[in-house]
């Protein structure tokens, strides 16, 4: 398989697109390890039996984060991808929270990425490894409810590309950038069963993505398949959205049944 021998970090793996790119790297013949404040309610496993190990840390927590990669080089004496998925935002105007607040989406999103980064650097030359950051389509348009969450997606694409420039070339960096991704948590953000599939309806594609999708996209940008790629950001969003103003505009007919009148907020999770 793509990735046999390869030993894979996923932050953030016990969960929704987290955990679907832990299969993924599983299911391409990985050693997984998968970190979280708190433990999986259940294994994470491929469809042919293969578990993710799972370790606790605080990414936000330099000293923690050490000791973890310090762990992960005992145990498997090697890494050869670390993927920075751990993040997320609740639905907070910015009118609604104080800088405090929105500080810390900063931190988990942004700066906790740079930390494991940093701390993975050294194993990740040595393996002649790779980065590969878990952005969002927040980060290049208007995300109002989570202002601070786009903010901070807009700065990992940018971090991503420097380090891609600093890091070479033992150690290519990319950005996957999902759209809207169904997870356990999706009726939190898009309501029921009907809402979830209305607010599919907005997307070229006709749905939102599964988060194995998003791994497959992990798996292809840590594969050799994508040794020339570095510094890019790869769109996993099936089309993006349908632009607003076709939806009012009254030219050339009415608009087409179902088609969308404004836009959506994704959620990773």
């Amino acid at each position: 398989m793509e990735l046999d021998g390869r030993v894979a970090v996923v932050t953030g793996g016990t969960r929704g697109v987290g955990a679907g790119i832990a299969r993924a790297f599983l299911a391409a013949g990985a050693e997984v390890v998968v970190c979280a404040r708190r433990p999986p309610e259940s294994p994470v496993i491929s469809d042919d039996g293969r578990a993710a190990r799972y370790l606790p840390v605080d990414l936000r927590d330099p000293a923690a984060v050490e000791h973890f990669f310090a762990g992960v080089e005992r145990r498997h004496g090697r890494l050869d991808v670390l993927v920075n998925n751990a993040g997320g935002a609740p639905y907070r105007l910015l009118r609604d929270g104080g800088p405090g607040r929105h500080a810390r989406v900063l931190e988990l999103n942004l700066v906790a990425p740079l930390t494991a980064s940093l701390a993975a650097h050294g194993l990740l030359r040595a393996a002649r490894g790779c980065v590969v950051m878990v952005g969002s389509v927040s980060a290049s348009r208007p995300s109002p409810g989570t202002a601070a969450y786009g903010a901070a997606k807009a700065g990992l694409e940018s971090l991503a590309r420097s380090m891609a420039v600093e890091w070479a070339p033992e150690v290519r960096v990319n950005t996957i950038v999902p759209g809207m991704v169904r997870t356990e948590l999706s009726h939190l953000h898009y309501g029921d069963e009907q809402g979830i599939a209305a607010v599919g309806r907005t997307v070229p594609l006709g749905r939102l993505a599964e988060p194995d999708e998003i791994g497959e996209a992990a798996v292809f940008l840590a594969s050799g398949r994508a040794a020339y790629v570095s510094g890019a950001s790869l769109l996993v969003h099936g089309g993006g959205e349908r632009p607003a103003f076709l939806g009012a505009a009254t030219v050339n007919g009415a608009a087409p049944a179902g088609a969308p009148t404004g836009t959506t907020d994704d959620k990773e999770g």
